[in-house]
């Protein structure tokens, strides 16, 4: 198990405001999700290799989690003047995507194995090589938490940390599984 206290640490060293230890059995991986993503709402399913179906199946998921014997929960948390403040929300989105690289570097360059599951959509390319070539860079594509079948709140819930911050703020999540 990896220590949660250097973990944290480096969670708000990257940047992100809040953090919490994943115990990685509380992640279920949940056919109700993966509806919520063919519904197709944010205009990526079946059009990026980040996203369903391209990402893997539910099955596929819980396999590849198995072997991870800890994980890390990170928030980014920004300041919105209502739910309609674009530039608010867009600049908590892109604080999430820095520290999210930032951390990903830096557990991978401490010799840790990483099962990175990142927020909304892989933005790694400009347009996606889906489905006609394969993914340019499949050791960085990271899924969404969402795409992999996980039901966000839920998993924050059941890892003690908040989810909803109150009507002026934003809240970004993303998780590292290690081993």
């Amino acid at each position: 198990m990896q220590d949660y206290g250097m973990l944290s640490a480096l969670a708000t060293e990257c940047g992100f405001t809040h953090s919490a230890p994943l115990e990685i059995s509380t992640l279920e991986f949940l056919q109700d999700v993966r509806d919520m993503c063919a519904a197709d709402k944010c205009n990526r399913f079946d059009k990026s290799w980040a996203c369903p179906p391209a990402c893997g199946t539910l099955d596929e998921m819980r396999e590849r989690v198995k072997d991870f014997n800890s994980g890390i929960l990170v928030q980014t948390v920004g300041d919105v003047e209502d739910s309609y403040d674009w530039e608010g929300i867009q600049d908590a989105a892109k604080r999430q995507g820095k520290s999210f690289s930032r951390m990903w570097d830096k557990l991978e360059d401490g010799g840790a194995s990483v099962f990175a599951m990142g927020t909304g959509g892989c933005t790694k390319c400009e347009a996606c090589s889906y489905p006609d070539a394969p993914c340019r860079f499949p050791d960085r594509m990271a899924a969404s938490m969402e795409a992999c079948g996980l039901y966000v709140s839920k998993v924050c819930t059941d890892n003690n940390l908040a989810y909803n911050y109150g009507p002026e703020k934003i809240a970004f999540t993303a998780c590292f599984l290690l081993k």
